[in-house]
């Protein structure tokens, strides 16, 4: 079923539909929520194209105005409502092409800062705000779950859980390694430098989706909040760090308001690590998962932002290219996504 298939969704709608008027429905209140969420994306589904089938007869009727009173003056508007239909047009074929299993969670994106010194550090506190700055466009909210000051300025990393249909789907694909060229504003020579961060995005998992992880595999810590005076995360001692053993997969968090909690998300974050690495490695057993885990693969990096001797952000694997990088820098990082996607059609 894909997203213009009208008819098989208002099929599933009207099944949803009738299940929720059944006696029993809260019965299992897991199953109820999910029926309700799907429900609702299904909902949005179509009335998007609903949007578009008046969009697109709208002009159809400005054309046949324009030709019936040999109009000319209404050629901008038709020619700007045409825009317009195109833009909505392929931002909903953009939404058929997430379809992948964990497509429409919400995502968690860990940046980590490189090799570079305080360069690299400040570039990943440069991504974390272009990632916020792209989420907040979506209408997405985004909630910081770690976040490791730097001693001299930027971060050492950060954790994010980006809420909103579909931020996985659109976020999968800027996992890798991020570099940045340019003057470095720490360089009292004024020389170019090469830095780098990674990203690494994985989809939050639905509570009931349970994972097998023994407490034997597993190292707990607790350390004090560190953040930018308060503005990230509260200074207690109820930070949480998890390390799993066996892959050295380490997970910190310490936005919650107790130790419990911050355990708790630490947890859910470990497991969706864990179920990605499976996943990848295409083991079901999580006891094969052995060895040392790494984020960051240098040599390897997916796109390129370049601030000097010309300014130009370029995707090495679709070669997508903008040379307006503070456009880029500010969020404005959708051509990008949707380029990656598109490979998949």
């Amino acid at each position: 079923m894909t997203l213009f298939d009208i008819l098989g969704l208002t099929e599933r709608l009207n099944e949803i539909n009738a299940a929720t008027e059944e006696d029993d429905f809260w019965d299992n209140h897991i199953k109820a929520q999910e029926l309700l969420k799907e429900k609702k994306s299904i909902e949005s589904k179509i009335n998007e194209y609903k949007e578009l089938e008046k969009d697109f007869e709208d002009i159809r009727i400005l054309i046949d105005l324009a030709q019936e009173e040999d109009d000319h003056s209404l050629v901008p508007e038709i020619q700007d409502s045409y825009d317009a239909y195109i833009k909505k047009f392929e931002e909903l074929r953009i939404k058929t092409l997430l379809n992948g299993e964990y497509d429409a969670n919400n995502a968690i994106i860990s940046i980590h800062a490189g090799s570079g010194g305080t360069d690299a550090q400040d570039w990943a506190e440069m991504l974390l705000r272009m990632y916020t700055r792209w989420s907040e466009s979506k209408k997405y909210k985004v909630k910081i779950l770690d976040y490791q000051d730097a001693d001299e300025g930027g971060i050492k990393s950060a954790t994010l859980l980006i809420e909103g249909e579909n931020a996985y789907g659109y976020l999968k694909n800027e996992k890798g390694v991020h570099r940045i060229v340019r003057i470095s504003p720490y360089d009292s020579s004024g020389r170019r430098h090469t830095s780098f961060a990674s990203l690494d995005v994985i989809p939050e998992m639905d509570d009931n989706i349970q994972i097998d992880i023994s407490p034997e595999d597993l190292r707990i810590d607790t350390f004090r909040s560190s953040g930018a005076g308060g503005q990230h995360v509260n200074k207690t001692d109820s930070a949480i760090r998890i390390t799993h053993i066996p892959t050295n997969i380490i997970v910190s968090c310490q936005n919650e308001r107790s130790q419990h909690q911050n355990k708790e998300t630490a947890m859910k974050v470990l497991a969706a690590k864990l179920m990605e690495l499976a996943k990848e490695e295409q083991k079901a057993n999580l006891d094969e998962l052995k060895g040392d885990y790494s984020q960051i693969t240098w040599g390897s990096q997916i796109r390129s932002y370049v601030f000097h001797p010309y300014t130009l952000v370029k995707d090495h694997r679709t070669n997508a290219e903008n040379g307006n990088v503070y456009a880029v820098m500010d969020g404005d990082i959708d051509y990008f996504i949707n380029e990656k996607l598109k490979m998949k059609e």
